[in-house]
């Protein structure tokens, strides 16, 4: 494996199980085992690193998530099944949540590069649902209460609310 390769592995791992802030450089470059000066031909900053973080979570979690629904024909099978989703990911994640809010609390409000990744990231999400329900008010009200039960079974390491929304779902798309 290339030594861009194996930062960028290690940092998939380390960035989402500890966070941003306590993910320092060095760690990264001795578990990666990598010299610095590999580290750094390949990211300028930490800043840039975190950038190629998101790009490749986006397209791991986007790729799961389509492979997770793809065996599901009508729209509310497809909507429950991206909820179901978000259960298997707390489980083979330990509740670890949304890399992008966790990274998210974690920049300064300013960080327009990172920001923007995190944003489209949303975007696509929001995207994903108004594709299958074809609907701007229904998917919106989708895509918040998904987004909220990411945040709450982080919260309560719990599934609960979930499952509980796949309900309020149900009632939603009729």
């Amino acid at each position: 494996m290339l030594p861009k390769e194996r930062i960028l592995e290690k940092t998939f791992t380390l960035f989402h199980k500890q966070g941003y802030n306590a993910t320092g450089i060095n760690q990264i470059i001795e578990e990666a085992k990598v010299a610095k000066a590999s580290f750094y031909q390949h990211f300028k900053s930490k800043e840039d690193l975190c950038v190629a973080f998101l790009q490749q979570r986006h397209l791991f979690w986007f790729e799961q998530l389509q492979k997770f629904t793809a065996n599901e024909e009508d729209l509310k099978s497809k909507v429950l099944a991206s909820f179901d989703f978000l259960i298997f990911m707390n489980k083979n994640e330990n509740f670890r949540g949304c890399s992008f809010l966790n990274i998210l609390s974690e920049i300064q409000s300013d960080n327009v590069k990172i920001m923007s990744v995190i944003q489209s990231h949303k975007a696509d999400l929001r995207a994903y649902f108004s594709e299958i329900l074809k609907d701007n008010l229904l998917s919106d009200h989708v895509y918040l209460l998904f987004e909220s039960c990411i945040i709450e079974s982080q919260l309560f390491k719990s599934n609960e609310l979930i499952e509980k929304t796949k309900r309020i779902i149900q009632t939603l798309i009729l």
